[in-house]
């Protein structure tokens, strides 16, 4: 796998992750997707774009996973999705509950571990569609679902699921949110807590009986928002008890999936420690490749060819040694 050499003007996890959300991206060989809903439980229904090719069941396909307070329409979910459709892959940008205008098809709210949404989608993707051969990749929150759920899976994984790749993600999400929680980070913090807040006032307009927005006006920080809905929402005790709870660091050491980890040492709220734990770097069905600048979701190359997005690449070239070569085995046979 090729290293990352940062373009220069660039360099600073700061500049380029703002750089990076800020580009206008150019996506000139996506094709018009396709719109299909999943029922991943009996109150809750997700919206994906999907961009088939034609021979759609000879074909491996990527399923990806947005962050935090993100969509389908996220620029790094199209652009991924756009060199991956070239390179031959059936694509599918999933939205998590809610997320994407589709508050109104879930009673309730998605939350940083629950794996069992991406888990319903492949299942029927396998059972209904029978499609062949998956990678899921995921950045930041959806990084950690995409973890989350292959250590789950642990030795009982579908055979069709032939890798997983992660950028920037939140493995240790009580760090995470420590580091999210410093001054030099607060601009971030504001724009996540702005848009969870109003999330949940249209989520209250939909649903008023379930959803009580007394306790909103006095959410200042991503921690006060979990302690306040989503720790309770989903069952868990207190925020502390979600975090733990919901961090694929704690199930990493049971991935058997091929998986590929990208992160950087300057991410401004993705702490580099948790991908040399032992339960990431005894793993030998987990590589990680760690550089020294990237920020969070950003990695720009400074390329003559191509846009300059390094993971996107690496992502796609690591599913096509994985997801592919299987597909193109059981052709074979």
């Amino acid at each position: 796998m090729p290293a990352f050499v940062p373009k220069l003007n660039l360099r600073g996890g700061h500049r380029m992750t703002v750089f990076a959300w800020a580009r206008p991206r150019h996506l000139p060989r996506l094709p018009a997707p396709a719109i299909r809903f999943f029922d991943v439980a009996p109150d809750a229904r997700v919206l994906a774009h999907c961009h088939w090719h034609p021979d759609r069941h000879d074909r491996a396909t990527l399923i990806e996973l947005h962050g935090l307070e993100g969509s389908s329409e996220a620029h790094y979910m199209r652009g991924l999705a756009d060199k991956a459709y070239a390179a031959g892959f059936n694509v599918i940008r999933l939205n998590q509950r809610n997320c994407g205008g589709t508050e109104g098809l879930s009673h309730g709210l998605y939350h940083s571990g629950l794996t069992s949404d991406p888990a319903a989608v492949i299942r029927e993707l396998i059972d209904v569609d029978r499609l062949p051969a998956f990678a899921v990749a995921g950045y930041s929150l959806g990084g950690n679902l995409a973890l989350k759920l292959a250590g789950e899976y642990g030795d009982a994984h579908p055979p069709e699921l032939r890798a997983v790749t992660a950028v920037s993600p939140t493995m240790d999400l009580a760090s995470c949110v420590r580091a999210l929680e410093r001054r030099e980070n607060l601009l971030y913090e504001w724009n996540f807590v702005r848009s969870l807040k109003r999330r949940m006032r249209r989520k209250a307009r939909l649903f008023p009986e379930l959803y009580d927005l007394r306790a909103l006006g006095r959410v200042r920080t991503v921690r006060e928002f979990d302690e306040a809905y989503t720790a309770p929402h989903h069952g868990f005790r207190d925020a502390a008890d979600y975090y733990y709870r919901a961090s694929s660091l704690r199930v990493a050491d049971r991935i058997r999936i091929p998986t590929l980890v990208i992160g950087a040492e300057d991410d401004p709220f993705v702490p580099s420690e948790q991908f040399r734990t032992p339960e990431v770097t005894n793993n030998p069905f987990v590589t990680v490749m760690l550089t020294e600048h990237g920020g969070h979701c950003a990695f720009i190359e400074d390329a003559r060819e191509g846009d300059g997005y390094w993971a996107e690449r690496m992502i796609v070239e690591f599913a096509r040694r994985h997801a592919q070569r299987a597909r193109e085995q059981v052709a074979r046979w």
